[in-house]
């Protein structure tokens, strides 16, 4: 008997909001920053000053060089970098890592550098390949008894007639492909790929004619057209990896056979010799017009974390022949470089600041921190009254930005609770009485001063 279940109202599509996951752009037109634009509101010589660089990076101007990001918090230098990396291209790897990270990483520093710069250097790797193309018109499977049990069956070979609506071709093919073939379920009626030189068979779908015929449901099996033009055609397929990808593999390609047979410990750090390999790999790739290199984007927030050491990396990383776009944040003024007893501003080297193009990002007024509310609400599905945009505009005002984003939340749940579409301004009240900002807190903390653990 056919049975209807309902699925839960907790099954569903995994949706997550990020911080920064409305941002799409720089929002400029040409090298002018708009006013509301990707995502982004106001920092009006940021963005411009971002344009700039994405442009000079496009035409390959901006090798040997590094961006800072200084500005007090929450002033929009994480979403900055976001833009930056959107800027550039779909395709385009961006490495977003927090100074922290480094130190509480199982391998050396230098280590965890170079494996994140070679994870923002992609290789756009275009593939001619030979591909048989069409619908299956015939199919058969030559079988013959197993060499150690008789009474079970082993394919041998295949004989297959593929067409398109131009022509056809009658091809035959050996035991791995007829092995491939019974794997993937085809049968006459199924528009197939076939990749002649490595042997790998994509079923694509049914023909709409053998749908037809065979009267399938059409809302469980996927109809396709039947291709057109020869049954043998050379295509080229475009696949991205990034450097750290081709250097895992070619260090799991050198792995000794103790390894192989006993599970012996994934290496966690790769050797200079095998990414020399990949690089010269790559290198000819890209003159013989196999690949092209896509330069990335590092984003390295909390800078003035790092210590003089990784300071002096990073400024000899930046030289190199294939290296990414690195962009620092912080929000440090003037303070002590670690590992030093040198005060510096950003806490970072004056040699490595001389080097870098330094982009300063401004507090919000009030009207972008409004438009940023809106833009909030709309990427949360977040209902909102007017007036309730407005106290929320104020308390960012009064406060910080990233206070009035947080109360968004906690302020559309309680307006739930209470049977609310929409958020109204007594909602907003009453969650900013139960959360506290940073200035409520520091007098909070004064005031109980003598009660608290010291």
């Amino acid at each position: 008997m056919e049975e209807i279940r309902e699925a839960p109202e907790a099954v569903r599509e995994w949706e997550r909001i990020s911080a920064h996951s409305h941002i799409t752009g720089l929002g400029l037109e040409g090298l002018k920053a708009k006013p509301v634009a990707g995502g982004m509101v106001g920092q009006v010589e940021a963005r411009e000053a971002a344009g700039i660089i994405v442009d000079m990076v496009k035409k390959g101007k901006f090798a040997g060089r590094a961006i800072l990001l200084a500005g007090p918090p929450g002033t929009g230098k994480t979403a900055l970098a976001t833009a930056i990396a959107k800027e550039l291209g779909r395709d385009v790897p961006f490495v977003p890592i927090a100074a922290s990270e480094i130190y509480s990483a199982e391998i050396k520093k230098t280590e965890f550098l170079t494996q994140a710069l070679r994870k923002a250097i992609g290789v756009r790797i275009h593939e001619m390949r030979r591909i048989y193309e069409g619908e299956v018109k015939e199919l058969s499977v030559k079988e013959q008894p197993h060499p150690y049990n008789p009474y079970v069956k082993v394919p041998t070979g295949a004989t297959i007639k593929l067409a398109t609506t131009d022509a056809s071709q009658k091809l035959t093919m050996d035991q791995s492909f007829a092995i491939s073939l019974i794997r993937q379920g085809v049968e006459t009626g199924d528009v197939v790929q076939i990749d002649a030189d490595s042997g790998r068979i994509v079923k694509l779908g049914k023909s709409k004619e053998a749908a037809e015929r065979e009267k399938l449901d059409l809302s469980s099996v996927q109809v396709v057209d039947v291709p057109s033009g020869p049954v043998l055609k050379h295509k080229e397929f475009v696949y991205t990896l990034t450097l750290h990808n081709l250097d895992v593999a070619q260090s799991r390609a050198g792995m000794s056979m103790f390894s192989l047979l006993f599970g012996g410990e994934e290496r966690k750090e790769i050797s200079d010799e095998t990414r020399r390999s990949v690089d010269e790999a790559v290198k000819s790739w890209v003159e013989e017009g196999r690949a092209e290199i896509i330069p990335g984007v590092v984003f390295i927030d909390e800078c003035s974390m790092l210590d003089i050491e990784t300071f002096s990396f990073l400024n000899r990383a930046m030289e190199q022949e294939l290296a990414p776009i690195i962009i620092f944040a912080t929000n440090r003024g003037v303070t002590v470089v670690r590992g030093t007893d040198l005060k510096a501003p950003h806490g970072m080297p004056l040699d490595l600041l001389d080097r870098m193009l330094i982009i300063s990002t401004k507090p919000y007024s009030r009207d972008e921190i409004l438009e940023i509310l809106k833009i909030r609400a709309r990427a949360e599905k977040i209902e909102i009254t007017k007036d309730a945009l407005e106290y929320l505009a104020d308390i960012g005002e009064e406060s910080s930005l990233r206070y009035a984003v947080q109360l968004l939340a906690p302020a559309a749940n309680y307006a739930e609770a209470e049977g609310s579409k929409k958020i109204t301004k007594e909602h907003v009240e009453r969650v900013k009485q139960l959360f506290a900002d940073v200035k409520r807190s520091v007098t909070y903390l004064q005031e109980y001063e003598e009660k608290m653990l010291k």
